[in-house]
């Protein structure tokens, strides 16, 4: 009865903990930031903010790091651009100047074709030391640069990039390398089964036009952002300034305000308000969070009764205090 009332008493405490965590989360405006990197519509660290449409793909860690979800693991993000939507985020599996030709096992890379993700066309991937029995590696002709959709899926092996590999243009030695953009992630894993391993790299814009740019290491996915006129009215400062958000449970759209949750706008004097004590996320979990509470409550009573008249054992199990 003693080790019952144990387990019973850690689960009550347990749950009591988790209860008000969520109580506790739920009542914070939104996160803007994390290492560094700002979190503006259509994005979101906490449920509830944001658009849904990239709801638990952004990730903020323990130790402060902004990470990418996707099929194929969690990668850090080293920015996030607004005006030009892409998100740049490094692949630690990937090949780096410092591997040199000691190729580790790695990863395809991979993005979930269901949300707004995709992979830039700014991307190039370099492979190395590729079975030519499997792969086609040859030089494409020079017109290729100007008519793609002309020239074969050879791996070119005279590529730009692998005569003058970013950061460090000697380092694969002896090594072979070609260049190649896979149509599908499929074709990414086919490669890799016959290629050591791959990096990706990217062009980024260093001036005001896109012909003045500068390879780097790391991958450029885009993404869209939904312009929605509830969000555009929420986001008004005429209007209140609040943030866009979501239902997280219905995920239709919420103006999320400091003063508690609406459908419009926060100055619309219009408006029936969700949550007047609650202010940010998604309401429903609080009622969740009271009832939870009055339920605990009445275990923690239920437990110190049956405490009171259970009988001292001493660990002995009798007829009189069998749990079945």
């Amino acid at each position: 009865m003693a080790s019952w009332s144990c387990s019973l008493y850690i689960l009550i405490v347990t749950s009591t903990l988790s209860f008000l965590s969520l109580t506790s989360a739920q009542s914070s405006l939104c996160r803007t930031s994390c290492g560094g990197i700002p979190i503006n519509y259509p994005f979101g660290i906490d449920d509830g903010c944001g658009s849904p449409y990239y709801r638990h793909i952004l990730v903020c860690s323990i130790t402060g790091q902004l990470e990418l979800r996707t099929p194929s693991g969690r990668y850090p993000i080293l920015s996030v651009s607004y005006s030009d939507p892409h998100i740049l985020i490094t692949d630690p599996f990937m090949w780096n100047c410092l591997d040199g030709n000691n190729f580790r096992p790695t990863r395809p890379f991979s993005l979930d074709t269901s949300t707004h993700f995709s992979l830039s066309s700014q991307n190039d991937y370099l492979f190395f030391n590729c079975s030519e029995d499997h792969v086609i590696i040859e030089p494409k002709p020079i017109f290729c640069e100007r008519f793609t959709d002309r020239c074969d899926s050879s791996c070119d092996s005279a590529s730009y990039l692998c005569r003058h590999l970013p950061e460090c243009a000697n380092a694969l030695g002896g090594s072979s390398c070609c260049s190649y953009y896979p149509k599908a992630t499929e074709s990414l894993r086919l490669m890799l089964k016959y290629c050591a391993t791959y990096t990706s790299v990217y062009w980024r814009n260093v001036g005001a036009t896109p012909d003045h740019q500068v390879p780097e290491y790391g991958i450029r996915v885009d993404f869209d952002i939904p312009v929605t006129t509830r969000c555009l009215q929420c986001q008004d400062y005429a209007k209140g300034g609040g943030t866009c958000g979501f239902d997280t449970q219905t995920q239709s759209f919420l103006c999320l305000c400091e003063k508690g949750n609406v459908t419009t706008y926060c100055k619309d004097p219009n408006i029936s308000r969700h949550n007047k004590k609650i202010g940010v996320i998604a309401g429903t979990a609080t009622t969740v969070s009271v009832a939870g509470a009055i339920g605990i409550g009445a275990g923690i009573w239920y437990l110190r009764k049956v405490r009171a008249k259970a009988p001292v054992t001493h660990g002995v199990q009798s007829n009189e205090n069998r749990l079945y």
